[in-house]
């Protein structure tokens, strides 16, 4: 009866926490964004020749990958800055560091271009196994606009417009790609397909700065004389870690897709496409709780309010783990039948499936063990932990993909994706005696 009572005094809690209730407004807006994704990735497979989904995913790819070095670890470290800025009371300050940041995206977007015009074709050929330098080209100069979109995003979660941040994240991204999509289908320019992606960023990268420098101008983000002034040498300093752990974590997310181009086909890539984005739908809702947690682990860890912060993490990790594992075990259980939907020569990815959703069944159970590593000023520690697993990763996906395709690519992620969430684990417990996963 003891157990009984403490139970339903934990899911009270958990229920009438802010936390719950902000998470569940992310996560709602987050899974209208992914039926807008699958719609769109459903449209794709069936209506489009799978190599041009095939080169769709590697230029996904690359632009996440070479888009995060652009951003350079700001994204997160412009939350930082807002729980830092939030407990000083000087939040107006923000709309600078916010500037100082643009102009660091530019500069090192111009000089990916720069260095990729340098670069030989035939060394781009030689390594990807194909001759498509000309898409390559085109990804590359989508990055400023790339890096713009996300910087934006994750600068409205800093003035605590989270819900704008969500609604750029997750509809626009994907609305007006959808309808650029429809139009090549009907138009029957379905080679357009890399352009149209491109674009969309371009697009967004404009709208989304024109709603933010509206939100700068209101009275409570204005700045006022002896706040903090947070230069470019600060900046890089703090975002530099964030910026390898950021750029590690999405190329052990694309590495996979990558590398899959150089040994094999595009037919192929798109298969294993469809089963990582099923997968996304376990860290939608990791990201989403993640999204609301991080800027009050910020604050609280600056304000050194500790015992918070533990009540904090253990809310979050429980709601993380309570609305992943029902999804979790229904695309186990019916991974067939959801590849099906791709078309039925997608289901040759139900064995990959099964193993990404094994390394995401341990990601969500670790909690928002990143989030607190960057939040908390161990950010040179993730970086390190990450490091390590991406080098893991290669060395996988080298060996394994040659003999076992797609499910090779599925056991190199799962395994290095394991490896960082129990090293982090293990080394924040030590040090801060604090539990990111369940207890």
């Amino acid at each position: 009866m003891g157990n009984r009572v403490r139970l339903r005094h934990k899911i009270h809690e958990l229920r009438n926490s802010p936390l719950t209730g902000k998470s569940i407004g992310v996560l709602f807006l987050r899974v209208l964004g992914v039926l807008l994704f699958f719609s769109l990735t459903l449209f794709l497979t069936n209506n489009f020749d799978p190599v041009e989904v095939g080169k769709y995913d590697f230029s996904r790819s690359l632009l996440i990958f070479l888009g995060t070095l652009a951003v350079f670890g700001m994204q997160q470290s412009i939350i930082y800055y807002s729980g830092f800025l939030m407990a000083k009371e000087q939040l107006g300050a923000i709309k600078r560091v916010y500037f100082r940041m643009v102009s660091v995206v530019l500069g090192i977007s111009i000089l990916l271009v720069l260095g990729t015009l340098l670069l030989k074709t035939s060394l781009i050929e030689k390594w990807l196994g194909y001759p498509i330098p000309g898409m390559v080209f085109k990804t590359v100069w989508a990055i400023f606009f790339y890096g713009v979109t996300m910087l934006n995003i994750d600068a409205f979660r800093a003035i605590h417009k989270i819900y704008l941040s969500e609604v750029f994240r997750n509809i626009f991204r994907y609305l007006f790609f959808f309808i650029a999509v429809i139009v090549l289908f009907y138009g029957e320019n379905s080679t357009w397909l890399v352009e149209a992606y491109l674009l969309n960023f371009a697009f967004l990268a404009i709208i989304s700065t024109l709603v933010l420098w509206r939100q700068f101008g209101k009275a409570s983000l204005q700045w006022q004389e002896g706040f903090l002034r947070i230069s470019h040498k600060e900046i890089l300093k703090r975002s530099a870690p964030m910026a390898v752990s950021a750029a590690s974590f999405l190329l052990m997310q694309s590495l996979d897709v990558l590398m899959l181009t150089s040994f094999t086909d595009y037919e192929t890539v798109a298969f294993y496409s469809a089963a990582v984005k099923l997968t996304l739908l376990i860290s939608i809702v990791l990201s989403s709780v993640n999204a609301v947690i991080a800027p009050q682990i910020a604050k609280d860890f600056a304000s050194s309010k500790l015992e918070a912060l533990k009540k904090n993490i253990k809310r979050s990790t429980r709601l993380i783990l309570l609305m992943t594992l029902p999804l979790i075990l229904i695309l186990a259980l019916f991974s067939s039948f959801v590849l099906h939907f791709f078309g039925a020569s997608y289901v040759s990815a139900n064995t990959a499936l099964l193993i990404l959703l094994m390394g995401q069944a341990v990601n969500a159970f670790c909690g928002s063990i990143g989030v607190y590593l960057n939040m908390t000023g161990k950010q040179q520690v993730f970086q390190v932990v990450l490091l390590s697993a991406l080098g893991v990763n290669v060395v996988l996906n080298y060996f394994l993909i040659p003999k076992f395709g797609m499910t090779g690519a599925a056991i190199a992620t799962s395994v290095s994706m394991i490896l960082w969430n129990a090293a982090a684990v293990l080394y924040v417990y030590q040090k801060d005696g604090v539990k990111t996963f369940l207890s």
